[in-house]
């Protein structure tokens, strides 16, 4: 009885350890509350899913399109549900080596995140060097 109490400990800390092991894998908002992303991994790398928006549509009520993409092959595809991070290696908390989209300019940048606690993920996005970039500090959600 002893042994399989222990047995059914150590599968359970080891479940868990497990489902800890990527605390960056779920839904988060963006600081401004204007769209959610979903990130996930495929393989040994990291991507996020822009999945929700608070306006999906555009002035004229269509589906918001990504007309900003420097690729007018790209233009046509709806802004919900693009990959925009895309790439990144885990190294501790920091998820970094990754590239961030962002849909309202067509710009693609280098991009680091940082997990603060379990409910904060700090992006930064930047040009050459982390140190000129722009960080914003997304929340989980739940």
């Amino acid at each position: 009885m002893k042994k399989m109490i222990m047995t059914l400990m150590l599968v359970f800390t080891s479940v868990l350890i497990f489902a800890q092991s990527d605390p960056i894998i779920g839904k988060w908002q963006n600081p401004s509350g204007e769209g959610r992303i979903e990130i996930y991994k495929k393989g040994e790398k990291y991507f996020g899913k822009l999945y929700w928006l608070k306006e999906p549509n555009d002035a004229q009520g269509k589906i918001k399109k990504d007309v900003k993409n420097p690729d007018k092959n790209l233009q046509s595809r709806q802004v919900q549900g693009l990959e925009i991070l895309t790439n990144f290696s885990k190294d501790g908390n920091v998820y970094q080596d990754g590239k961030i989209y962002d849909p309202k300019t067509g710009k693609t940048y280098s991009c680091k995140m940082t997990l603060q606690g379990t409910d904060k993920l700090d992006i930064r996005g930047y040009v050459g060097v982390s140190l000129f970039g722009r960080t914003e500090s997304w929340k989980r959600v739940n």
